[in-house]
């Protein structure tokens, strides 16, 4: 079968595939044309109109869910993710800068005309280089599309920033690109109309945080994943269940009314499919229903963003060199000019992760001059999804339901000389216990020789250690700001137990610890997370 498929830098990839063909052939064979390693990002959509899409789903035969010759699809970003620095390759974030660009111009991410200027700037100085007098003519912006009403106002301010900048590699402006874009409100947002129980219009938002609701293009309502315990849909209704809050005793629902049954199933698809990828480490171990029943079978079948972040760490490869929309900067390719110039590749200094960071994160990418930060031992909580219900028409109610918990320890020691990983795993059962979390932050700054450059990551260590009851991780990140040096600490408690434990006294005391060892240190915040888990018969 004839497929075309229309790319984000306005080109159009054709080809034949088998009539048997499912949607992760054709969403590979594209990936390979463009040289994308970081393909878990990305998807192929079918438009039932100019604002609603469909995504191709991977695992089925693509002649069940397209009609008609031949098949056009789209290639775009289907998870965006929360920290673009985090990406393995700067080609990664090219495409990503190339559907946010698509996103501001159709007007699905809406910008301020600051901000508009600002991105627009970086799309210049991504695509022509620094500003040249002898090259760039009065208007050259004109020629870029920036914004949905774009000005004769907002392109003398995009070319002012342009001229400022110096020597910004291809990859930096993509980097600043995504660091403001991130930003924005509907960064990553799918949006899905509704309306609640009382008929008033909303919008639905799916990110990879969680729900959100919209009214009047105001953020009303925002759910994020670990408090949502299960979605479900029937006919047009689409439910949610919230965990109770601390001042609750009950968990409540929440419904809402889409526009049709086949509306509902599509967000309800989205809901599963953005927890899975950004939530849980892993699909495989997602466990199959014991029992036969009726309804969708429906589970996302790609990698999780923890997987596609481990199997690019895996994949030496030299940076692939790819050509820009601009046919100016064909000779400039991004990574070619991150290999000549070091610093294109650094990412900003993050705090010590929660679980083992790719390379991008821990500036372990060649050429970076962060220096390499040596973990120790992480304790990560692993959430296990049950099997969402698959796609049987017509299903009568579908629901998805979060987890039982898993503990699983990850310790990471990196020397100059050697690497090495254990990851030893234990169940833990379901009992009914309470758990706290108490976070303590404190800062501190001092003078400097200023030697440095500014926003360099000197250290980041982790420390765990376990009682019978409880588990303290200590995180501590030491980084170079304008040449003032900064020493950030967290300290997470978890003491889990039955009702016998004074989780109070615990909570004074582990205040009064901190304060006693650093004393020329103040606590700036202190959060208590309380759960209950009942153990299920």
């Amino acid at each position: 079968m004839h497929c075309k498929v229309s790319l984000l830098d306005d080109t159009v990839y054709e080809c034949v595939v088998e009539k048997h063909a499912k949607g992760q052939d054709l969403l590979k064979r594209v990936c390979e044309h463009l040289n994308l390693l970081e393909e878990d990002y990305f998807g192929l959509a079918i438009w039932d109109n100019a604002t609603s899409k469909t995504w191709l789903d991977s695992a089925k035969e693509i002649k069940k869910q397209v009609r008609g010759v031949p098949w056009n699809f789209t290639f775009n970003v289907k998870f965006y993710p929360p920290d673009p620095a985090q990406l393995t390759e700067d080609i990664t974030r090219y495409y990503l800068c190339l559907q946010l660009r698509q996103d501001i111009v159709s007007g699905r991410l809406p910008c301020s005309f600051a901000t508009l200027a600002l991105l627009g700037s970086y799309t210049i100085q991504s695509e022509l280089g620094d500003y040249d007098p002898e090259l760039h003519g009065a208007d050259y912006v004109s020629d870029f599309k920036l914004a949905p009403n774009q000005t004769k106002e907002l392109e003398e301010k995009v070319m002012e920033l342009h001229k400022s900048y110096r020597s910004m590699t291809p990859a930096q402006a993509d980097l600043e690109f995504l660091e403001n874009a991130k930003k924005l409100s509907m960064y990553g947002v799918d949006l899905h109309k509704a309306k609640d129980l009382e008929g008033v219009d909303i919008i639905l938002g799916v990110c990879s945080s969680g729900l959100l609701v919209y009214k009047e293009k105001l953020r009303i309502n925002r759910f994020p994943w670990p408090k949502v315990l299960k979605i479900s849909y029937k006919r047009s209704s689409f439910f949610i269940k919230i965990r109770p809050g601390e001042q609750e005793q009950y968990e409540s629902t929440i419904g809402f009314k889409l526009p049709s049954y086949r509306a509902a199933k599509k967000l309800w698809k989205v809901c599963v499919e953005h927890h899975t990828f950004f939530r849980l480490t892993s699909t495989d171990t997602i466990p199959k229903s014991k029992f036969l029943a009726l309804g969708s079978k429906f589970r996302y079948s790609g990698r999780t963003q923890a997987q596609t972040r481990q199997a690019s760490a895996l994949i030496d490869r030299p940076a692939p060199h790819f050509e820009r929309t601009a046919s100016k900067r064909a000779s400039r390719s991004l990574d070619g000019a991150a290999a000549v110039e070091p610093a294109d590749r650094s990412p900003r200094p993050t705090s010590a992760p929660a679980i083992a960071p790719s390379p991008a994160a821990e500036g372990g990418v060649p050429g970076a001059p962060v220096k390499k930060a040596q973990k120790e031992t992480v304790q990560v909580e692993v959430k296990q999804e049950e099997a969402p219900p698959e796609d049987a028409e017509p299903e009568p109610s579908e629901a998805w339901k979060p987890p039982l918990v898993k503990t699983q320890t990850v310790t990471i020691s990196d020397t100059a000389n050697a690497v090495k990983s254990e990851i030893p795993t234990k169940d833990v059962p379901i009992v009914h216990t309470e758990t706290k979390t108490i976070t303590y932050e404190a800062a501190q700054t001092d003078d400097s020789n200023g030697d440095l450059d500014p926003g360099v990551l000197l250290t980041a260590q982790t420390i765990t250690s376990e009682t019978t009851s409880s588990t303290t991780t200590t995180q501590i990140t030491k980084t170079v700001k304008g040449g003032i040096s900064e020493t950030r600490i967290e300290k997470r408690i978890v003491i889990t137990g039955d009702a016998d434990i004074d989780h109070d006294q615990v909570l004074v005391q582990a205040i009064k610890e901190a304060k006693e060892q650093h004393p020329d240190m103040s606590v700036t915040k202190v959060v208590v997370h309380q759960e209950t888990e009942i153990s299920e018969e």
